[in-house]
């Protein structure tokens, strides 16, 4: 419903950041019509804009040249005896600033802002006349013979010299094979890339041309980024080949828009306005939004690799459309799919990244003309709510930072300061809207044919993740990022993403933020399906059944070993058998429980397998506990039953209905006439989801809960841990864990249902240290289960080889997997309670690395799913569920 009159079409497509928007806003403040930034942004106020489009330019005002930057006479005299050809001292531009610091952290690495520009040249070329022009260029040019350095007084200063020597090598590569040229072009443009300039030694502009025949060259214009930003690049080519057809002939050209009218536009703004709104702005945020913040840290940066694709040209087209009917800019539409796409990669609500502005306030007169580093990274800070949709989120978006253009001159840094949180961001956005007219620069050089280049290359850019949009009628993405945080495939799954973010604008653009599936349908076939294809055949019995099945297979292996006691599987049952009589006599039974409160022990196996065999569930009570935690666990869980010892029993606390059944230390009730008159009780019928036994969480997240495990995760666990252990008959497995904790549970089972040896010794041997090595050298011990803080306290080399090391409970440091992964098969655990002690083990870990929780074990799925349940991308933080 918008008439245009006679407006380019950009102008609707780029926004209020587009070339033709602040040509116009400039023209109409100039002939006194008040027209806004934001008026821009909403497509307002056409006809009037569209007659000041075709209206004449008004003249340039009077531009000062009083200094910018006040020097004391010491300053001043140092200056000028080191530079006798100074031409002016100027303060830097705010992302400058930035530049310069990164140019001085990178010390002799590669400076990742070294930009190169190709331009293939087709055609007679007069060498000679081209190197004029390239001295016209600088000459033209004041800010491209500026140095930058740190004053006596720790100021950033550029320095402009009023002679500067044109940086300029030919290379010739003509009379080789077209294959050996490509490899020695791309051999030459990486020397290139990677020689640093000297900050302080202007020009930091350098030329290159690099023959190939007599008919074709390659100029390759390398520049620091300081000097010229994107905006300029087109510019400064047209002036170069302008001045190639004018034989270097510097009046033939317009007037040039000095650099340093930006610099003296931005003292005069009014710096206190622009701290409140961005200070309003970031109010309340609570950290940084970092991917990679780890990866950032392993020192200078390299240069960035890059992914790209372009959309087709029916969605583009489709893109614009759905973006204009809802009064949106592309750039904003972009913005608001990086903020989808950030929040899935770090989980956070409360979004910043850093967006790339062109700095050109439409105030100041000829800005679009000005060659310089005028543009600016300011933060966009995104609250994401996942039950908005999303076109509202854009709306929403697109008015928050329309409100803070006029702002977009304060620096980064001080930005940063005002939010008080440091770094905000390591991810950044473009969208590169630089005013080139391709015409004009392949009709410039006067017969001479001009290539632009336009295939992708990897930007100047220091973040893990930087994302540069390029309109057109194929909208094209390139997405930078840092090897040392990224693989390419995990870069191209991210730019896949951000596709799937449009593609859902396009289709259904009310969809709720928390709605739109980011994943590729392969993907989700994978992390949902493919590793969760965990089906096996089990049996399905309980423990008391699976370990009949063990004592029918191997009665007289040793089952149980304490100090000098050795005990067969046979003698394990006959004693249980015993005392699961009296149990049932006493009512124990299925969903009824009996607490186990008993020193480590033979007796404290025995005691266990007697529970199980009464059908009842037990509950482990830990003796050392304080008093308040086992009266709450007796509290709560009412079992029928205490097994203790008489010593032991007076230390326990009362609790009403808890009877104490005294045992005599070799598992069988003290009261032997008691045990020789127990009525027979029928053995009662056990299910696979009966309760096997009940588990107090640690209380670190809150009071302590009881946890009901029952019998049918069992035989699955036991599945898994032959599969990934290798386990044998022989087994001698360690009893470490507190009898509290489900970790001893694992411990029993793969002792005691897979043949192998319970090792149970007094919490002294158990000490992490030499007690705990000479226990396992006595014994033989040939698997145990540590937590990680336990195993650091390992002396060196203290378990055997050949041992099987499982770490859980914690989260395991690389440092102890490249110690004691090495000769020997180490794996990693991770469960909840619930689970059936694990739900994940990994495979053989080894060398220095962290180690995963691994996939799900035997008939158990695991998801990891973002705030709105959904699946999360590889790599990507989430919380497990596990089914």
């Amino acid at each position: 419903g918008v008439e245009r009159v006679g407006i380019d079409d950009s102008f609707f497509d780029l926004g209020g950041d587009s070339i033709i928007s602040i040509q116009l806003v400039s023209r109409a403040r100039a002939a006194g019509v008040v027209i806004s930034p934001r008026d821009v942004f909403r497509h307002k106020t056409v006809a009037a804009l569209a007659e000041l489009a075709t209206a004449e330019q008004p003249p340039a005002p009077v531009r000062s040249s009083l200094p910018l930057v006040t020097l004391d006479h010491a300053e001043r005299t140092a200056l000028e005896a080191d530079l006798p050809g100074l031409e002016d001292v100027l303060p830097l531009s705010p992302l400058q600033e930035g530049m310069f610091f990164h140019a001085l952290y990178a010390g002799e690495g590669v400076d990742v802002y070294t930009v190169l520009t190709p331009l293939e040249l087709t055609g007679g070329l007069d060498v000679p006349r081209l190197r004029r022009a390239c001295d016209a260029l600088l000459a033209r040019h004041a800010n491209l013979r500026a140095g930058f350095v740190q004053s006596a007084a720790d100021r950033s200063l550029q320095l402009v010299h009023r002679e500067v020597v044109t940086p300029w090598r030919e290379v010739t590569l003509d009379g080789t094979s077209e294959d050996e040229q490509q490899h020695l072009l791309a051999r030459v443009l990486d020397e290139e890339r990677t020689r640093r300039f000297d900050m302080a030694r202007p020009p930091l502009l350098r030329f290159t041309l690099i023959r190939l025949s007599a008919e074709r060259h390659v100029l390759l214009m390398t520049n620091h980024h300081i000097v010229v930003d994107g905006w300029s690049w087109p510019l400064l080519v047209r002036d170069l080949l302008e001045l190639y057809a004018q034989d270097g002939d510097v009046t033939a050209l317009p007037a040039v828009v000095p650099f340093r009218d930006y610099l003296g536009w931005i003292a005069a703004q009014d710096r206190q306005a622009a701290e409140s709104a961005w200070q309003s702005a970031l109010a309340g945020l609570e950290g940084p939004t970092l991917v990679s913040a780890g990866a950032r840290s392993d020192g200078p940066h390299t240069v960035p690799e890059l992914v790209a694709g372009q959309l087709p040209d029916t969605f583009t087209a489709e893109l614009d459309a759905a973006a204009r009917s809802r009064g949106l800019t592309l750039s904003t539409v972009v913005e608001g799919a990086w903020a989808v796409v950030l929040h899935l990669l770090t989980g956070e609500r409360d979004l910043v990244f850093g967006a790339t502005v062109s700095g050109r306030p439409p105030q100041l007169p000829g800005v679009e003309d000005m060659v310089g580093l005028l543009m600016n990274t300011v933060p966009v800070r995104v609250r994401l709510d996942p039950a908005e949709p999303l076109d509202v989120l854009l709306a929403r978006i697109q008015d928050e930072q329309t409100a803070l253009g006029e702002h977009h001159h304060l620096g980064l840094a001080e930005i940063q300061r005002l939010a008080g949180l440091g770094e905000l961001f390591d991810t950044a956005i473009g969208f590169e809207n630089a005013p080139l007219d391709r015409d004009s620069v392949r009709s410039a050089a006067r017969g001479l044919h001009i290539g632009v280049d336009d295939s992708a290359a990897p930007g100047a850019t220091h973040y893990p993740l930087s994302l540069v949009a390029i309109p057109g009628s194929r909208m094209r993405l390139e997405l930078n990022y840092q090897a040392n945080a990224f693989t390419r495939a995990e870069t191209e799954a991210v730019l896949g993403r951000l596709q799937k973010v449009l593609e859902a604008f396009v289709a259904a653009p009310t969809t709720p933020v928390g709605r739109i599936d980011l994943l590729a349908a392969q993907e989700r076939g994978r992390i949902v399906e493919e590793w969760n294809d965990t089906g096996r055949s089990v049996a399905g019995a309980t423990v008391p059944e699976l370990f009949a099945a063990q004592v029918r297979r191997t009665p007289d292996a040793p089952a149980v070993v304490f100090g000098d006691t050795t005990l067969t599987y046979a003698e394990i049952d006959a004693r249980a058998e015993r005392l699961a009589a009296v149990l049932r006599a006493r009512g124990a039974g299925p969903e009824r429980f009996v607490a186990v409160a008993l020193p480590r022990s033979a007796e404290m196996v025995i005691a266990i397998v007697a529970v199980l065999k009464s059908g009842a569930a037990y509950l482990p009570v830990d003796i050392t506990y304080p008093a308040e935690r086992i009266s709450f666990m007796l509290r709560t869980a009412r079992p029928e039953l205490v097994l203790t010892h008489a010593g032991i029993a007076s230390e326990l606390p009362r609790v009403e209905g808890c009877r104490h059944l005294l045992l005599d230390g070799e598992g069988i009730p003290a009261a032997d006439a008691e045990a020789e008159a127990v009525p027979a009780v029928p053995v009662p019928a056990v299910r696979p989801l009966n309760t096997a036994y009940v588990i107090f969480t640690s209380g670190s997240t809150g009071q302590p809960k009881g946890v009901l495990v029952s019998h049918s995760g069992v035989a699955s666990m036991l599945a898994t841990q032959r599969e990934k252990l290798a386990l044998s008959s022989g087994e001698r497995v360690l009893l470490f864990a507190s009898p509290g904790f489900d970790a001893a549970v694992w411990e029993l089972c793969t002792a005691l249902l897979n043949g192998g040896c319970a090792v149970v010794a007094t919490q002294e041997q158990l000490a992490p240290g030499q007690p705990l090595v000479d226990l396992v050298a006595e014994h033989g011990v040939s698997l145990l289960l540590l937590p990680p803080s336990a195993l650091a306290v390992v002396p060196e080399d203290g378990l055997p080889p050949g041992v099987t090391l499982v770490v859980g409970g914690e989260a395991c440091t690389p440092e102890l997997v490249e110690r004691w992964s090495a000769d020997r098969r180490m794996v990693n655990a991770y469960g909840p309670t619930e689970s059936t002690v694990i739900a994940t083990m990994s495979d053989p870990l080894s060398g220095r690395r962290v180690p995963p929780i691994g996939r799900p074990v035997a008939n158990t799925q695991v998801y990891v799913l973002d705030g709105g349940l959904r699946p999360v991308p590889v790599g990507v933080v989430g919380e497990l569920y596990v089914s």
